[in-house]
């Protein structure tokens, strides 16, 4: 902790991160947490999501991110790493301008330009609207001075201010009824983030929708604003054993609250931890969350989670059914194992290629843990395998603490029966399977959930008035 007080009294605004932290740093008791982890866990019950869009808008989604990591660095640099980091940070900025300045030749570029920016007669623009990006948002006259933070293949982000509450937050504007899978992904996320209410959850502070469904056509999702996720920041710096600890300590608990609610993230990954300055940690996008059902078949479950191979744990690419709340802790201990090294532990090409990596550092499993494999023929594929030893983990992370090594061990297990994870719970029910429901239905149950979130915000307000 010495890096911290020989920077107490730096007036920079990396000094008044560095006091931030030690607020944060004092607020979770250190290195104490460890030690508790591991009952905390007994006790309770890159990779994108898939949605990119067209490569151009990649691209320009890369030299946003480029720009924007610039300031990541500010806000998140440390002490003495201040000086390598602002170096770091001037060599972005020359990249970004490398990258705009040089043309790029992609195949088939035009087409891709003229689908994602066709020729069209300028947008009418309503009155309380600001235009981001081509995108009109009808959120005024409460949400103003909209700037643009990221998109993906059914939704927008904007940082905007909320003239009622006198704070900045982030809107997420989603446009996801022209595709079945958008509309089931919204509706799940509306679902939970509507009665789930944790400091370690994004939460939903309000929903802006059309007055009827037959103008329904986007939803805007009011949320609190955090200024980056562990992804971005894993690329930018290597994190103390401190910062892993409460980084740890805030996913586990908002992990224990969502698994007592017998629900499953499904897909826990560092892009959907976000994260602030003061490092608070809340972990998003519910978009593929289901119902902890072990006798659920969930033979299209990999259709949508081909996204997230590095994060998942081995018996969903063995099992087609089965799946409990320890793939979520499969996840966390693939988290875990990349913040203590700033570098993916597992990661695969394709799914044999991830379970190459899996085995190559666990070993060959037991036949007793081959036992748990349902599917004969995965059973036999890795029967057939050559013995592979297990790698001992302080060799694979020589500096890390031993309690988190032993924490990482009980996380990283081929076995789900043998792996650390939640004790029972009296779960409450959430129906919310909807593959087999049609879009409409799918956009009139949106349609309901907004409103009956409308107006229970509504009659909060009055409450508090």
């Amino acid at each position: 902790m010495k890096i911290f007080f020989q920077q107490v009294g730096d007036p920079t605004p990396i000094g008044v991160c560095v006091r931030a932290c030690m607020h944060v740093v004092a607020k979770c008791e250190g290195r104490k947490k460890l030690q508790h982890i591991a009952t905390i866990l007994s006790g309770f019950d890159p990779l994108c999501s898939g949605d990119e869009r067209l490569v151009a808008v990649g691209l320009r989604g890369d030299l946003l991110s480029v720009s924007k990591q610039c300031t990541l660095v500010r806000d998140f640099t440390i002490g003495q790493k201040w000086g390598k980091e602002r170096s770091r940070s001037q060599q972005y900025h020359q990249a970004a301008a490398a990258v705009v300045s040089q043309p790029r030749n992609l195949p088939t570029m035009s087409a891709t330009m003229s689908a994602v920016i066709p020729n069209q007669p300028p947008q009418h623009v309503p009155p309380n609207a600001e235009v981001i990006r081509g995108q009109i948002f009808e959120v005024g006259p409460r949400y103003t001075n909209l700037a643009y933070i990221g998109e993906g293949a059914y939704g927008m982000v904007v940082s905007t201010y909320d003239n009622l509450t006198k704070t900045k937050v982030a809107i997420k504007k989603i446009s996801p009824f022209e595709h079945q899978t958008y509309c089931q992904r919204t509706l799940r996320e509306i679902k939970i983030l509507t009665r789930f209410k944790h400091e370690n959850i994004i939460d939903i502070r309000d929903i802006i929708t059309s007055p009827t469904l037959d103008l329904f056509k986007d939803v805007y999702i009011v949320q609190c604003l955090m200024e980056t996720d562990l992804y971005k920041l894993l690329k930018t710096q290597k994190l103390s054993n401190d910062h892993i600890c409460y980084f740890l300590y805030q996913i586990l608990r908002g992990l224990k609250y969502i698994h007592s609610a017998n629900v499953l993230h499904r897909d826990l990954k560092p892009s959907n931890l976000l994260l602030n300055t003061t490092c608070d940690l809340k972990i998003c996008d519910f978009g593929l969350a289901r119902i902890a059902d072990p006798d659920h078949d969930h033979t299209g479950f990999l259709t949508e989670y081909v996204a997230t191979r590095w994060y998942r744990a081995p018996e969903i690419m063995l099992n087609s059914k089965g799946y409990t709340k320890s793939i979520d802790i499969w996840s966390v201990g693939c988290i875990l194992a990349e913040m203590l090294s700033n570098r993916p532990i597992f990661p695969g090409k394709h799914y044999l290629d991830q379970l190459n990596h899996i085995l190559g550092i666990l070993g060959t499993p037991s036949e007793e843990d081959l036992a748990c494999i349902i599917n004969e023929k995965a059973r036999s594929y890795l029967q057939s395998l050559p013995y592979k030893p297990k790698v001992p983990w302080d060799k694979l992370y020589p500096d890390a603490d031993p309690k988190a090594l032993d924490l990482l061990d009980k996380m990283l297990t081929f076995n789900p029966h043998k792996r650390i994870g939640p004790v029972a719970e009296e779960p409450f029910k959430l129906d919310m399977e909807y593959d087999d429901l049609p879009k409409e239905r799918l956009k009139e149950m949106i349609f309901e959930e907004t409103l009956i979130f409308t107006k229970r915000m509504e009659l909060d307000r009055q409450q508090n008035m």
